[in-house]
């Protein structure tokens, strides 16, 4: 090369389509800015409806204990869809974390039946990694299986163990076992009583900041808190540790990961048992909410999981909203029924608003239409009536989770090898 002679420059960075910058990275600030606004949006609704226990300290606290067992549940779907194997079977390992941690617990006390309940949801775990990492069954039917398997296990186990002898007499039966102990409760003494006390004024912003807080810092269970280090320690284990980098190749290239070394049997079986014991986890806190293990139990919270998971794109963060938003719609129509599920429709339709807003301006036509066609309905729907029929109060959970999902401007990324199956040296 003379020196008169240049050198090729490099290529220009592609553009985005319509010239717009990436996607906007959720930083902390812009998170606060989305908390803000939120809490600015459902203190105007209950200022405008009336109705007072959307942000109760009561409503935020029920909302929290409806979420963990969901959370949990999709943080055993993120581990294990991360290394590859999809895990349709939460559920049943959520109810075998019920069984025998509600079978340890009421027999000694509510810290070894949460340890029996993560032991049973990891052994659920461990069988469902055999039957699809190491004889390949397609994941989707071994997990339906396991559903039916665990069903079937706690429902003979229940009768063999708790309608016989002691546990009979301390009212067990073939549908629930004999009562257990609870897990300590924390509260924040002095901060706890003073945000009562503004939250009983009712003040715009001010009594919602309050109810919202008073309800993070009165009354929280220590598993409340356990499931709060989980959702960090693994975002730090998955996106901050070798380990985690390890893994998470296993569910986007399982081929490369094992021509750099990488035991990726290992690392599938690994992710599936510890997601079965944080399943079982999940079961363990509804088994010590209610004091019983009862049968039916979970009902379906796995599969929730599940979606929660998906609409967090597959990320601790995402899953935590998610498994929030249902959360709280349960904890609307379980403490308040029509009167608030009425006042939700309207949340919901300044929402979805949003959202319709979001997606048309980031090119989505049709998805904002859909959005904001969604809203005006149910502001009709709001404006139109004084109340909402029971069968739609008990609805509620499971209607406002997927109409936000479904209509939900993430764009979703599955890991690229995710169900898929793999064989050791399939790779040439």
């Amino acid at each position: 090369m003379t020196a008169t002679q240049t050198q090729t420059p490099p290529p220009a960075a592609p553009k985005l389509a319509g010239g717009r910058a990436g996607r906007i990275r959720l930083s902390f600030p812009v998170i606060l800015l989305i908390v803000a606004a939120a809490l600015i949006v459902i203190s105007a609704v209950r200022a405008i409806t009336g109705a007072e226990d959307v942000t109760s300290s009561g409503q935020i606290a029920g909302a929290l204990a409806g979420a963990v067992p969901i959370g949990l549940a999709g943080l055993a779907g993120l581990w294990s869809e991360r290394a590859g194997v999809v895990n349709i079977g939460l559920e049943g390992m959520m109810i075998l974390g019920t069984f025998f941690g509600a079978w340890a617990g009421w027999q000694t006390n509510p810290w070894l039946g949460v340890l029996a309940g993560v032991l049973g949801g990891a052994a659920g775990g461990l069988v469902h990694a055999i039957v699809t990492v190491t004889f390949g069954v397609d994941h989707i039917i071994a997990g339906v299986a396991m559903n039916i398997l665990a069903t079937g296990v706690t429902a003979y186990l229940a009768k063999r163990w708790f309608n016989v002898g002691e546990a009979a007499q301390k009212g067990g039966s073939p549908k629930q076992s004999p009562p257990m102990g609870d897990i300590k409760n924390f509260t924040v003494p002095g901060l706890s009583h003073w945000l009562a006390t503004l939250e009983k004024h009712h003040w715009f912003l001010v009594s919602d900041l309050a109810g919202v807080i008073g309800g993070l810092v009165t009354s929280i269970s220590a598993l409340t808190l356990l499931a709060v280090v989980l959702f960090v320690a693994t975002f730090f284990v998955l996106w901050r540790s070798a380990f985690g980098l390890r893994l998470r190749s296993c569910g986007e290239n399982p081929v490369a990961a094992e021509s750099l070394g990488v035991n990726v049997y290992l690392y599938k079986y690994l992710a599936v048992i510890i997601s079965g014991g944080l399943a079982g986890l999940g079961g363990v806190f509804l088994a010590i909410g209610t004091h019983f293990y009862l049968a039916g139990q979970t009902g379906g919270r796995g599969y929730i999981g599940l979606a929660a998971m998906i609409f967090g794109n597959w990320r601790p963060g995402g899953l935590a909203m998610g498994a929030g938003l249902f959360g709280y719609a349960d904890s609307l129509q379980l403490r308040n029924g029509a009167p608030s599920v009425h006042a939700l429709l309207l949340l919901l339709a300044l929402l979805l608003l949003a959202m319709g807003a979001w997606k048309f301006y980031r090119g989505a036509r049709i998805g904002a239409a859909v959005s904001t066609g969604f809203a005006v309905l149910l502001a009709l729907w709001y404006a139109f009536t004084d109340s909402v029929p029971d069968q739609v109060v008990q609805a509620t959970p499971y209607v406002a989770t997927l109409l936000v999902m479904g209509l939900s401007a993430q764009r979703l990324r599955m890991p690229k090898a995710d169900g898929m199956p793999y064989r050791k040296g399939e790779g040439g």
